[in-house]
């Protein structure tokens, strides 16, 4: 039988609730905590969250998470980062000052350019894939997923990008770097194609 038990990492940050019940209601046995152990011993981590990236990554540290997530991670335990989860993968954000991430993936996060559209951005948008991934199984190109954000994560590589959406411009969607996968959009806000994502990562990573 497969193993549907996902360690969601707790690092004070808010949302946790509404993420954990996403996972749960595509089965999944949610394993909420902030203890570096747990997250060393796990099958499969996910990172979500939302809010600032400099008071995040200082949540992270302070419960000493930073090194167990490496640490699992170079082992090869699957790790998916969500929303503001996501852009704590890579090398720095320059939210508010500049702020060094987790990284994992190289490359950096940084707001949305001035001009006509708002910021944050808000809403409905497609998906456009870039590849063909196990993570996008059962979901079509062009499918919706709900975004709330300010600042986007720029791969240092290209090949790292799973999906994009327009937005005054392209900017990364879905991001990926061996066995460390990110989300940008909330997927338990993002109906059916959220939940199939969600279901992807539980059963095919």
């Amino acid at each position: 039988m497969r193993n549907k038990t996902i360690t969601m990492i707790d690092y004070g940050g808010s949302n946790l609730r509404s993420a954990q019940k996403a996972f749960e209601f595509i089965g999944a046995d949610v394993h909420l905590t902030s203890n570096p152990e747990d997250v060393l011993k796990a099958g499969k981590l996910t990172l979500p969250g939302v809010g600032a990236f400099g008071s995040g990554m200082a949540a992270v540290r302070e419960r000493n998470l930073e090194e167990a997530i490496h640490a699992a991670v170079v082992k090869g335990t699957p790790l998916l980062g969500i929303c503001i989860g996501m852009q704590f993968l890579f090398d720095e954000s320059d939210e508010m000052g500049i702020h060094k991430g987790l990284g994992l993936i190289p490359g950096r996060v940084t707001r949305f350019p001035a001009s006509s559209l708002k910021v944050p951005h808000m809403g409905w948008n497609q998906l456009e894939f870039d590849e063909q991934h196990p993570l996008l199984a059962h979901v079509a190109s062009g499918s919706h997923a709900y975004f709330v954000h300010s600042y986007h994560c720029i791969p240092r590589d290209n090949n790292d990008i799973v999906a994009h959406t327009d937005y005054g411009g392209p900017f990364t969607a879905i991001v990926r770097h061996g066995n460390v996968f990110g989300l940008q959009f909330h997927p338990e806000k993002s109906q059916q194609t959220g939940l199939q994502i969600i279901r992807n990562y539980v059963e095919l990573m």
